[in-house]
């Protein structure tokens, strides 16, 4: 059922074409509106499904992303600080997700609070470079991984609602 939904947010989301990265100046500013217009779209997708869970902004050169995201459990919202700088080798690797308030409380997480997404989103990822971008690391990546963790550290009782 997850996968399914997954599948149907990736395929709502346009595909970018354009190769760049930060290192190169005028391609990278086609595909950073690429990514923007990605992102907006993915946005308003989940505005128009009551899905809205996430809030990103970047730096003025968008290599540097911050934001917030939220996962709702038993009807409570739990929420987190998220930053990923963009890899120089980018659209060929991945950015690294980090939610530094949950470094060392998960074994799918790296040092720094890098969420662990290598099993399955990677090669989905490689195989689809560069027609995949930050919209798709958002739907594919971290939203899947909340969908698994936030129930799973609750449930450990390693994470509490802010009102408890």
């Amino acid at each position: 059922m997850a996968e399914e939904a997954a599948r149907r947010a990736a395929a709502a989301l346009p595909v970018l074409r354009e190769p760049a990265g930060p290192r190169d100046r005028q391609g990278w500013a086609a595909r950073l509106k690429e990514e923007y217009q990605a992102l907006i779209q993915y946005v308003e997708n989940n505005k128009r499904a009551d899905n809205d869970w996430f809030r990103l902004e970047s730096n003025a050169e968008g290599t540097r992303w911050f934001g917030r995201c939220w996962y709702i459990h038993e009807l409570l919202k739990y929420e987190f600080a998220i930053e990923f700088d963009i890899p120089v080798t980018y659209p060929g690797t991945a950015p690294e997700i980090a939610i530094p308030e949950l470094d060392g409380k998960t074994a799918k997480m790296y040092r720094g609070g890098r969420i662990c997404l290598s099993d399955h989103f990677k090669p989905l990822w490689a195989r689809n470079v560069p027609k995949f971008g930050l919209a798709h690391l958002m739907a594919l990546g971290l939203g899947p991984w909340l969908a698994v963790e936030v129930p799973d550290l609750v449930a450990k009782g390693l994470i509490q609602h802010k009102e408890k």
